[in-house]
């Protein structure tokens, strides 16, 4: 897919957030210098995985101008990292190291360390400051925007955390030429849905892959991240109209976690993707979407992503973990279903019938 390319010509202004802001490219490093001068942090610890030790790390370091120490902190890679146990290890290097209240840690990586990261820097010493620089499409559109920081508990995505804002946020799209293909179609699911559920010309510019210009990237993740920020915005708890992001989620994170311990798990976007279809079948079924839009959601998201086989055991297992998906209120699982591509209607149940139906319309 040719538009998975740096763009050098697309001007990434700064956005505004609640609380703090979202700079981009080279503008971002001089902004996190900014921050480190005026808050005079004692001591700075950079969060890395494997990956972005390896490939991210050696271009961040040197646009950091600071005399303030630097600490390296690096976890294993992987969904499976992001529990409570990886925390305690974290903590304990942080109070073995002398982190105080004026530390400062900086969060290089995609959504594990950004999710991870937030949460131990809300809870060690009650909260220290924090700053995301995601380096996955699906970190930069997605996970690192909104403040929601958190870890899995066993195998129930995200269940542990808090919302809590960054200092700031850097999205510098050249980390992206580190990433392999299927972390970029990851990434991809995201911004789908932003187009699915609030923007219906935005969601049309993906329907002819194949004509996208190199140069569209940028443009195509400035878009996604104003979507998703306008949305927080407007409901930073997640009481109303946020809940209009979980679109996709209720299904795609309980197939992310019913797979997340078998041999072959799928990354986040490759769940949501499948949960997207799912959902956007409940919401043809509710008469809720038109059976055109449907099918060329089916379409467009079955030609990016590679079908996925569920046995009646999956069903089952999947049907379970939905019970334990926060979004739920009153012991009923809720649904953020499509009223149109570009409209979502929230607070939806489903019957259990119907969930088996998609799955089985998903096979098709």
């Amino acid at each position: 897919m040719c538009i998975f390319a740096s763009n050098l010509t697309f001007i990434m202004q700064s956005i505004q957030a609640n609380g703090y802001s979202i700079y981009f490219n080279e503008n971002g490093y001089e902004q996190i210098n900014k921050t480190i001068l005026e808050h005079k942090y004692s001591s700075i610890f950079i969060l890395v995985d494997e990956n972005t030790n390896e490939f991210c790390l050696a271009k961040f370091l040197p646009n950091i101008s600071t005399e303030v120490a630097i600490e390296i902190i690096e976890i294993e890679a992987g969904e499976a990292m992001k529990n409570i146990t990886t925390c305690v290890e974290i903590w304990s290097i942080l109070s073995e190291l002398g982190a105080d209240r004026k530390s400062l840690i900086i969060n290089l990586g995609g959504g594990v360390i950004t999710d991870i990261g937030g949460f131990i820097a809300s809870t060690f010493k009650r909260g220290i400051d924090f700053i995301n620089v995601p380096t996955t499409l699906l970190g930069m559109v997605d996970a690192s925007i909104g403040g929601k920081n958190g870890v899995d508990l066993g195998h129930l995505k995200n269940q542990i955390g808090v919302i809590n804002i960054p200092k700031m946020l850097l999205i510098d799209t050249s980390y992206l030429e580190t990433l392999p293909p299927r972390e970029m179609r990851s990434g991809l699911a995201e911004m789908l849905k932003h187009g699915l559920i609030y923007d219906k010309k935005y969601w049309e510019q993906f329907l002819e892959l194949s004509s996208l210009d190199v140069n569209n990237l940028d443009a195509l993740i400035y878009r996604s991240v104003e979507i998703k920020n306008e949305v927080v915005t407007q409901d930073p708890t997640e009481n109303g109209i946020r809940k209009a992001l979980n679109f996709g989620h209720t299904l795609g994170h309980a197939i992310e976690s019913h797979f997340l311990e078998s041999d072959k798990p799928l990354l986040h976007g490759e769940a949501i993707a499948i949960g997207m279809i799912l959902e956007s079948f409940i919401s043809k079924e509710k008469g809720l979407l038109s059976k055109e839009d449907y099918y060329q959601i089916k379409y467009i998201i079955s030609n990016l992503y590679d079908a996925h086989e569920f046995e009646e055991n999956d069903l089952i297992s999947i049907q379970k973990l939905l019970i334990h998906d926060k979004k739920n209120e009153y012991g009923k699982v809720q649904f953020a279903l499509l009223e149109g591509i570009g409209k979502i209607i929230i607070n939806q149940s489903v019957e259990n019938e119907l969930i088996i139906k998609s799955f089985e319309d998903y096979k098709l």
